[in-house]
């Protein structure tokens, strides 16, 4: 939190950096290998679609 030199700045930061990993946090250590990587890949492609919106 140094780093940030207002609040302003870290508001920003945790909003955003808050919706992203919420959206990829897929708490690995409850799924298999297999339904992990089903869930990552459709994760990946909808925030493709997002982004390119």
């Amino acid at each position: 939190m140094l780093r940030f030199r207002r609040m302003q700045s870290l508001q920003k930061f945790a909003a955003v950096h808050g919706s992203i990993h919420n959206h990829f946090n897929q708490e690995r250590h409850l799924s298999s290998r297999p339904t992990f990587k089903e869930r990552r890949t459709a994760a990946l492609a909808e925030w493709r679609q997002l982004c390119a919106a």
